[in-house]
């Protein structure tokens, strides 16, 4: 995968690139000569420049993941929070979410990646919303050497025979014109639970939505 990533970075960029440039002076000089359909495969060509860059870019976030070691302190898991919801002040303010949570403590973990992981599982939670605006709490609870922090959501939720796809690389259970994205983000956010020695799942929350549990060792990796 490191190699593959490394690949990409530099020898798959460049071209897509410049596809993606043809593409757009294509349409700019010579759109107006083109009837409807070759004006729609010009904009299918531009579509899947984009969605392949997009697809790279992630690959490489979550290669990187992995590549160096963990960079482990001590953590306030409240401010780990804070700057996650600064972060998503867009996407909370245009979707009229609310993010509360409870009591949270502190860890010793990498807090770069332990923001990544905040970042995607609250972002998914005002993402995939359903009716209601979105309503997300995050609690934290302590058992023994580990804590499990529970984020829960009033979104569309998901089926529990899809419990474990979802946290697979690449896998989606909506098209990309319900919602976008590339389905990266829940496998990211195993990789890190999982290089901290921790777990991640999910269940129903009662009412509508997804609790998505997270439990990662008080004192780190060791």
């Amino acid at each position: 995968l490191a190699q593959f990533a490394y690949i990409s970075s530099h020898d798959l960029q460049e071209p897509l690139r410049m596809v993606a440039s043809y593409c757009d002076l294509l349409k700019e000089d010579y759109g107006d000569k083109l009837d409807n359909t070759g004006r729609e495969y010009l904009d299918f060509a531009v579509d899947g420049a984009q969605r392949m860059r997009a697809l790279i870019t992630d690959l490489l976030t979550y290669s990187k993941i992995g590549q160096k070691d963990l960079e482990l302190s001590r953590v306030s898991v409240d401010e780990v929070l804070g700057l996650t919801l600064k972060n998503l002040e867009m996407a909370i303010s245009e979707n009229g979410a609310e993010v509360t949570h409870g009591p949270l403590p502190s860890l010793t973990c990498d807090p770069g990646q332990l923001g990544q992981l905040f970042l995607n599982l609250i972002g998914n939670g005002i993402k995939f919303k359903g009716d209601a605006p979105p309503r997300i709490h995050v609690s934290a609870e302590r058992d023994g050497d580990e804590w499990t922090f529970a984020f829960a959501d009033n979104g569309i939720g998901i089926d529990q025979a899809y419990a474990e796809q979802v946290f697979t690389m690449f896998q989606r259970l909506h098209t990309r014109t319900t919602y976008d994205g590339n389905g990266i983000g829940l496998s990211v956010c195993r990789k890190i639970a999982e290089r901290h020695r921790g777990k991640i799942g999910i269940e129903p929350n009662v009412g509508g939505g997804s609790i998505f549990y997270v439990s990662l060792p008080e004192g780190g990796t060791s």
